[in-house]
């Protein structure tokens, strides 16, 4: 997943940039407004994190003629702003979320994902047939397929396949599964994550040389077109 964060202090920019690029995410970085707004609109961003107080164009100016040129990019505003008005005005301006400094990375994280999730489903809500490679998945039938042979899957199965095909070729971290299928905060330890994903991978990559489901040890999984 591609992110966009655009802030001006090198220390906050810094702190962000490298959180999320742990988190398996590839980060552009803008340090004003302007360059923001370009890279913005000139390319394609799964979310985007923009401070308010910015030089050359304010955060809020940013939202606004992003919006203006139809980007439909998820955005949190990062500010040192409190007030329920400057909330609301971010808000009302075209932000879909926020945060105010200071701020716990786990939470700028959480609230990035969350976003994501609800922009994902907005705009795949009415797709019903999905298909990786060889892989089909019919979402009204609750079916699945790899190379016309039929996958049987338990209910949890199918939800986390069809999460990891509406994602193929991006990295979901165990946190994003966990709060993908069971919908609450679930303690990050637990190994359910990996145990669904090994039941998933034996039914999905077992009679195959090549192989769909692959882990990045340390950062989560990814579904990769064979």
């Amino acid at each position: 997943m591609k992110l966009l964060v655009i802030e001006d202090d090198k220390k906050i920019s810094s702190f962000i940039v490298s959180g999320f690029r742990q988190a398996g995410y590839t980060v552009d970085l803008a340090g004003n407004g302007e360059d923001g707004l370009n890279l913005i609109h000139k390319d394609s961003y799964d979310a985007a994190v923009i401070d308010i107080m910015l030089p050359k164009l304010d955060g809020i100016s940013v939202i606004e003629e992003a919006r203006s040129l139809n980007v439909k990019t998820p955005v949190i505003i990062l500010s040192a702003k409190r007030s329920v008005g400057d909330r609301v005005l971010g808000l009302r301006k075209g932000g879909d979320d926020y945060l105010v400094k200071p701020f716990s990375f786990s939470e700028l994280l959480a609230r990035v994902e969350a976003m994501i999730r609800r922009a994902n489903n907005y705009k795949i809500s009415t797709v019903q047939e999905l298909v990786v490679g060889s892989l089909v998945l019919d979402r009204l039938k609750h079916e699945s397929t790899r190379s016309g042979g039929v996958i049987h899957l338990r209910p949890q199965e199918f939800a986390l396949l069809e999460y990891m095909m509406f994602n193929a070729g991006r990295v979901i971290s165990k946190t994003m599964i966990l709060e993908q299928l069971w919908g609450y905060d679930f303690n990050p330890q637990t190994n359910v994550v990996d145990v669904l994903i090994c039941r998933l991978r034996s039914k999905i990559d077992k009679d195959f040389d090549d192989k769909m489901i692959h882990t990045l040890r340390g950062i989560g999984y990814v579904l990769k077109e064979s």
